[in-house]
């Protein structure tokens, strides 16, 4: 979302800074953010809507520029900007907010989702908040009638919140993905983690391909979820037919797979890569009385110097799999055919506020810090349709502006080089 002013935004306290600074290093830290969806969470917003007898459930969490929905019934979509949302108000509070009529709420009167074909009237928003007091994001019953409140229904759903947190603290424990079969995030980055340090101990080889599935979103719009379900278990059960013994394999969000190649260099990474990306190509998945022929999006990343972690080589093979969907899908694409011309440094995983700046100052776009280095960033944004290719970063919590420039992109992250100021 654009502002038309980079001075227009909301000014902040030194004191809410660091507040939000913190509440994000507290979503950092679960590591939920874009993770694969959860039953359990599926679960809750049915009974939301059955308890409450509502049209729309939401688990959301919330980062520096999103609204994003773990689960939700009743809406059609996936996130939506912060600045958009009624829930950015309980994020800020940090306590329920209730909403009996939107027409008669100054506030949210003239929101589009009020006036819109949404037509919300009625919002109940609960705060998800972390064992330390931070508000990660938010469960919420939405109608399209005006309706009241009670003071039981409001227990009812504080229970509720208390238990998507207990099951969200669950999760960090989990090693396998219940859908697929393969590692969960958290489990992979770990093993791997552990593989890298092996590697340099003995300067050794390793490397990490990622991928993933081309045009996911259209076969979920087309088929339904459980077709794009069907298709992921299909190209996990490939995978590990494919890949050897040794190798790690982990689901890293919705439609994205990870590999960490213990004992191999680039190029043998590469051949396991394409052999990958051959036997998703062969494979059309049966849908009801239709075939999806299915293909992925890879890139590869080797370690090649002491600084390297697995972050950092999770990071460079992201990179490399945008600018495989970039230059046309269905290919495998390496780090070095990407890499800025300079040797790239170490990324670490974070969660952090962000904001564009370009157009001569007068232009300001919010985002989220994903992986920071000393010479480049991951950001993740709405929609990166009008980011230019060079631009300011300023980098909230710290009073840091960096000059970037876009090495790759997709449609909602980009992989910036830190420039030196002209």
């Amino acid at each position: 979302m654009l502002e038309t002013s980079a001075a227009s935004m909301p000014g902040n306290s030194v004191a809410a800074v660091s507040r939000e600074s913190a509440r994000l290093l507290a979503l950092e830290r679960l590591d939920m953010l874009d993770a694969p969806k959860d039953e359990a969470f599926e679960r809750v917003i049915r009974l939301i809507k059955a308890i409450f007898e509502v049209e729309i459930g939401i688990v959301s969490l919330i980062d520096a520029h999103r609204q994003w929905y773990q689960a939700c019934v009743g809406f059609d979509i996936d996130e939506v900007p912060r600045d958009a949302t009624f829930c950015r108000i309980v994020v800020e509070q940090e306590e329920v907010m209730i909403v009996e009529d939107a027409t008669q709420d100054a506030r949210f009167s003239d929101h589009p989702a009020v006036t819109g074909e949404a037509h919300v009237r009625f919002y109940a928003g609960m705060p998800l908040k972390t064992k330390d007091g931070f508000t990660i994001g938010t469960i919420c019953a939405i109608d399209r009638q005006p309706r009241g409140f009670t003071g039981r229904e409001l227990g009812i759903l504080k229970e509720i919140a208390d238990a998507v947190m207990d099951r969200i603290e669950l999760l960090q424990f989990a090693a396998t993905d219940g859908l697929t079969g393969a590692m969960t995030r958290r489990a992979f980055r770990n093993e791997a983690a552990q593989h890298v340090t092996d590697a340099l101990r003995v300067n050794g080889d390793i490397s990490v391909i990622t991928l993933d599935v081309d045009h996911f979103k259209r076969i979920n719009d087309t088929f339904g979820h459980p077709a794009g379900d069907q298709v992921l278990k299909t190209i996990a059960a490939i995978s590990r037919r494919v890949l050897g013994p040794d190798a790690l394999f982990g689901r890293l969000g919705g439609e994205e797979f990870a590999v960490a190649l213990p004992g191999m260099d680039q190029a043998d990474a590469v051949v396991v890569a394409e052999k990958l990306r051959a036997a998703f190509a062969e494979k059309a998945v049966a849908i009801e009385n239709a075939f999806i022929k299915v293909t992925a999006s890879f890139g590869v990343a080797s370690l090649t110097n002491v600084r390297e972690d697995i972050e950092t080589l999770l990071a460079q093979a992201d990179a490399a799999m945008y600018r495989a969907k970039q230059t046309g899908r269905n290919r495998c694409v390496t780090w070095d055919a990407v890499r800025p011309p300079r040797p790239s440094a170490r990324r670490r995983r974070v969660v952090r506020a962000g904001t564009l700046v370009f157009g001569e100052g007068v232009l300001a776009m919010p985002c989220t810090i994903r992986t920071l280095g000393d010479d480049g960033a991951g950001l993740h944004l709405s929609d990166t349709a009008e980011v230019p290719d060079t631009f300011t970063l300023v980098i909230e919590g710290e009073g840091r502006e960096v000059r970037c420039k876009v090495t790759t992109r997709d449609r909602q992250r980009v992989d910036v080089a830190f420039v030196a100021a002209a």
